[in-house]
């Protein structure tokens, strides 16, 4: 059987790839001389801490990183850009050299941060070696710049059918892993990690032999050398016996910590001296305990930080650092580092204040019983920000924090908007697939509407629910005799036991199964007119405002069709999944609620229009999301692992057995797709007593700009080489 033809359009990033500055100008001007302090330290660690994002992406990304940094150094882009042309690259390939090094630095490493595909440069290999040969950093050191072009130059371009997106074992990339590790590998990984409950959150697993692992776990501190008192690491550091359930074999697994040493070293320092200039005990704490964590390799400690975060109740700078996100684990247990410094937007904050304050009255409309509902709602602070830094692969839209469930559950959590990305990044885009009149509308309301959603979604998708659990004594949160599964009529059957968590039970679909609740959430509460005013709607304006957020959604989830993977028949992108998830429970909830229709466009190439029945929102759309959030929460709640798995790999399908034929219509979507935007991101840098804010361009050279400055010394080089060269081992073949 012949491989599929690669469609090479999927792999770039075109020259008219958008870039705009993440302002924050206004907000970081209103900061005191110590705030500005505290901001500027967390901002370098944030930054240092991201580069470990290129060792968790790809085996060639630490090496591409570096080739970059060295050939921008070394001279001047309209320098490079006089060379490029005598060495015979055209004006439009060097501008397609510049957006790869941009998405190469926007996305901490060469696959995309919003969908883990692999982007491989426009520039021909043959004239990028050429450049590189005759460059500055070249003349300046050729022995390091050959042995990185070596070691770089062909996977830069590989489009194997493993390689062109991450994934496990043969499904794709992934340096969480070694490169002979496989699904069943992390399975038996996982269940040692729980059996020693050991969080994956800042570990990485590495198979040395048939039956031999070992984990490492990400700190400063490296095997052997003095730590402060860290009880719950070192109590699993050294060699494990562990025989699997229903195995007779047992595997050695060997705890080490040390991971990403050098670049945790800088986060720790920058951590200790962002607590000088804390504002109060809840923030210097809290820096002190990720410090200890970074120090130590502790999530425990990183836990103890997160409730002091909890607690710091309307900062005027607002972080949070360490490892986050799950998303592009395939495992869906490991966290990607990420932090960030931000200031608060008090107008928009207003407008949170006041949901989190009707959040008690609101949380009764959800389509499930009150049983499964939190005991009590812990109303936690939810801020919108203006983004100073964030280091990490990319930068979203609403964050809520921690991830934590045993501390999301019953001790609180907080929810920011990140008011400078929404503005900044979803306006002024060309609205594809949708009726004519309805493009004028969508652009009206696009960034309102999406305000509206990203609020309910973090606040009142993440923060709802109750998780059932019987505890390590045998006790139960909830009633085992009286609480009744609204989808059986029976008792409840099935729950966590004792240290189980939401991301251990359910592994692999936990983050676009949650992503996927949220986004029902918002949809089915922005059809309340208390919310609505809330954010200061009302009347017509509601109404078209609640018509563009579930017509966003839908468009959403057709264009989602670019983040699946036919060749894997998987998903590559945890929210795009949700939202094509919830574009075909909208569709089989029939009555022309939703329908999407192959036409011609004006150029004469096949497209396709949506249009969605607003008539019919708040009848046939809402009983339909109604009735498929109860579900997502009742199996959430339950444990249920088994029904919520064939549920949502059914709602995931991509296939033709049916209209709108997807598999087809996926063709049209990569013909249509517009790049996602890159940010090019501010610096701050010490002048005196105070911090000074640096801006850049919008635009690629910008991006390249902010990263030559942001890290002007080779000393990090250096170490991030370090780190690249001892992983190489465990990455050949890959």
């Amino acid at each position: 059987m012949a491989a599929p033809k690669t469609n090479l359009s999927e792999y770039i990033l075109p020259n008219d790839t958008g870039v705009c500055l993440l302002e924050c100008k206004t907000a970081f001007e209103g900061l005191t001389p110590k705030e500005r302090m505290y901001a500027h330290y967390i901002a370098q660690a944030a930054f240092n801490g991201g580069l470990i994002v290129l060792l968790q992406t790809s085996p060639e990304s630490p090496g591409i990183y570096l080739l970059f940094q060295k050939l921008f150094r070394a001279q001047s882009l309209s320098d490079l850009k006089e060379l490029a042309l005598k060495t015979g690259l055209t004006e439009a390939e060097y501008e397609g050299l510049l957006i790869y090094a941009a998405g190469v630095y926007s996305n901490m490493g060469n696959y995309k941060s919003f969908g883990d595909s692999k982007f491989i440069p426009t520039v021909p290999k043959e004239k990028f070696k050429s450049l590189v040969f005759a460059s500055a950093a070249y003349e300046q050191d050729a022995k390091a710049i050959e042995q990185l072009w070596n070691r770089v130059g062909d996977a830069m371009y590989s489009l194997t059918e493993r390689n062109k997106q991450l994934g496990l074992g043969q499904q794709g990339i992934s340096t969480y892993f070694s490169g002979n590790c496989d699904l069943k590998d992390a399975e038996v990984a996982q269940k040692f990690l729980d059996s020693k409950e050991l969080s994956a959150y800042n570990t990485r697993l590495f198979k040395t032999s048939d039956k031999e692992y070992e984990i490492r776990l990400a700190s400063s501190l490296k095997d052997g050398e003095k730590t402060p008192a860290c009880e719950d690491v070192e109590k699993v550091l050294g060699k494990h016996e562990f025989t699997p359930e229903g195995s007779s074999t047992p595997i050695t697994f060997t705890v080490t910590r040390g991971d990403y040493a050098e670049l945790m070293n800088l986060v720790v320092q920058n951590v200790e001296k962002a607590a000088e200039y804390a504002a109060n005990s809840e923030e210097r704490n809290m820096m002190k305990c990720y410090a200890h964590s970074f120090t130590c390799g502790s999530i425990c400690s990183h836990k103890d930080g997160s409730r002091h975060w909890i607690k710091d109740k309307g900062p005027i700078v607002e972080t949070y650092i360490g490892f986050i996100e799950s998303y592009r684990d395939p495992f869906g247990v490991r966290g990607e580092f990420e932090g960030f410094a931000a200031m608060v937007n008090k107008e928009m904050s207003a407008k949170f204040a006041r949901l989190v304050d009707k959040a008690e009255d609101i949380l009764p409309l959800m389509p499930w019983p009150a049983e499964f509902e939190k005991d009590t709602f812990l109303r936690p602070d939810f801020t919108s920000l203006d983004v100073l830094a964030f280091g990490g692969s990319g930068i979203p839209a609403g964050i809520n924090i921690p991830n934590y469930d045993d501390i999301r559950q019953s001790e609180g959590f907080k929810n920011v908007s990140l008011g400078n990305v929404i503005v900044s990044g979803y306006k002024d885009q060309k609205v594809t697939f949708l009726e004519e009149q309805d493009v004028e509308l969508y652009v009206k309301y696009k960034v309102p509407s999406f305000e509206v959603q990203v609020g309910l979604h973090e606040l009142l998708g993440h923060g709802s629910g109750k998780l059932f659990i019987k505890e390590a004594d045998g006790k139960f949160n909830f009633d085992v005799h009286k609480v009744i599964n609204p989808l059986t009529g029976s008792k409840i059957e099935k729950w966590y036991e004792g240290k189980e968590t939401w991301d251990s039970k359910f592994p692999v679909i936990s983050s676009s199964y949650e992503e996927c609740r949220a986004e029902c959430v918002g949809l089915y509460l922005c059809l309340s007119e208390t919310v609505l005013s809330i954010f200061g709607h009302s009347g017509q304006e509601a109404d078209d405002l609640v018509y563009i957020n579930w017509l966003n959604m839908v468009r959403a989830g057709f264009l989602g069709l670019e983040f699946y993977s036919p060749q894997t028949q998987a998903w590559k992108q945890a929210h795009m999944n949700a939202r094509f998830v919830i574009l075909r429970v909208l569709l089989e909830a029939g009555n022309n609620l939703v329908t999407v229709q192959q036409t011609t466009g004006a150029d004469g190439e096949p497209d396709v229009v949506i249009h969605l029945d607003r008539t019919k929102i708040h009848t046939v759309g809402k009983k339909a999301i109604g009735d498929f959030l109860q579900k997502l929460q009742i199996y959430k709640s339950t444990a249920d692992y088994e029904s919520a798995k064939a549920m949502y790999d059914y709602y995931s399908k991509v296939s033709d057995d049916q209209e709108p034929k997807f598999q087809s219509l996926r063709d049209i979507v990569i013909a249509r797709k517009q790049s996602r935007k890159m940010f090019v991101q501010c610096n701050t840098k010490i002048k005196g007593d105070t911090v000074e804010l640096v801006e850049y361009e919008a635009s690629p050279t910008g991006v390249i700009q902010s990263f030559k400055e942001r890290f002007p010394s080779t000393d990090i080089d250096d170490k991030l080489q370090t780190l690249w060269d001892m992983d190489s081992k465990y990455f050949e073949n890959m």
